[in-house]
């Protein structure tokens, strides 16, 4: 009886990388090889197995009912490869978190945290969004509790976001603003990324927001935070990231800060899950958050 002839464990995973990219020459980028290569690939592979794994038309690669089957199952096996690499192999832990917590909350606390824990070697990476820590390499990030966690893990709870409205000494002299009504009549600023940020602010302090207007938006907290110091107008922003201007004179927060409906967690990938250092850097990051 001939034995069927083995996939080569590359075809397998070109298909495997054609299935997540969605395209063979995103494919082809991801792995380092040429587009030509990955055709050979996905050649050789439907022709050993004898069944058609995607088709391809002006619109772009579609996996078969067949070729979804077996790129869900390789997704799985070559993560559990990674993931027994990753066992048996040292490296330092990645930790990941949005630009604007890396440079105000976490970079002013990283000689603290080098103190506690002098052997811990810790790489950063800025992000906010979802993450695949099978093919990132990151072991930990903080994320916002709206954002979905990875399949399997489960959000571990650091703190409430404290939300208020800040700014510059200069500009809240000039302004004559002593009521949270009298902001109506001021630039307010606020991100991209949370555009809804003043009503969200209005609602967490049960008061109504009127007409917001002269609405000024930047690309990201730092900045928002930096056009605030320059006297360029109201921002809303969490207390987490203004706590040094805050304490130095160079904001201020005439309102207070009130405790906002976003909350912000942590995941731990697997891989990292059973590390000693990682349960020290959770615990660390624990504290720190209950502290600020």
């Amino acid at each position: 009886m001939t034995s069927p002839v083995r996939p080569s464990l590359n075809a397998l995973r070109a298909f495997e990388m054609i299935a997540r990219k969605g395209s063979f020459s995103d494919a082809a980028d991801a792995l380092c090889v040429t587009h030509g290569a990955i055709s050979r690939h996905v050649r050789s592979l439907e022709d050993a197995l004898g069944v058609i794994l995607l088709t391809r038309n002006a619109h772009g690669t579609k996996l078969t009912p067949e070729g979804a089957r077996l790129a869900s199952g390789l997704a799985r096996a070559f993560a559990l490869i990674q993931e027994s690499i990753d066992e048996v192999r040292p490296r330092p832990l990645e930790l990941s978190c949005s630009a604007s917590i890396m440079m105000h909350w976490l970079l002013p606390r990283l000689a603290k945290l080098h103190s506690s824990f002098p052997t811990m070697e810790l790489g950063l990476k800025t992000g906010h969004g979802p993450i695949d820590f099978a093919h990132e390499g990151v072991s930990v990030a903080i994320r916002l509790d709206s954002i979905e966690p990875p399949p399997g893990i489960e959000p571990i709870p650091l703190t409430n976001e404290w939300v208020g409205a800040i700014c510059s000494p200069a500009y809240l002299a000039a302004s004559g603003v002593t009521e949270v009504s009298d902001l109506t009549k001021e630039r307010l600023l606020t991100t991209k990324t949370r555009p809804h940020a003043w009503k969200d602010w209005y609602a967490s302090i049960e008061q109504e927001p009127g007409e917001l207007l002269e609405m000024e938006f930047f690309e990201h907290f730092y900045l928002l935070i930096q056009a605030a110091k320059l006297g360029l107008g109201f921002a809303c922003v969490p207390r987490m990231l203004v706590e040094a201007e805050l304490e130095s004179g160079a904001l201020l927060a005439p309102f207070g800060f009130a405790q906002g409906a976003a909350k912000l967690v942590l995941w731990v990938s697997p891989n990292a899950r059973l590390r000693p250092d990682t349960a020290d850097l959770e615990k660390w990051i624990k504290k720190e958050m209950a502290q600020s």
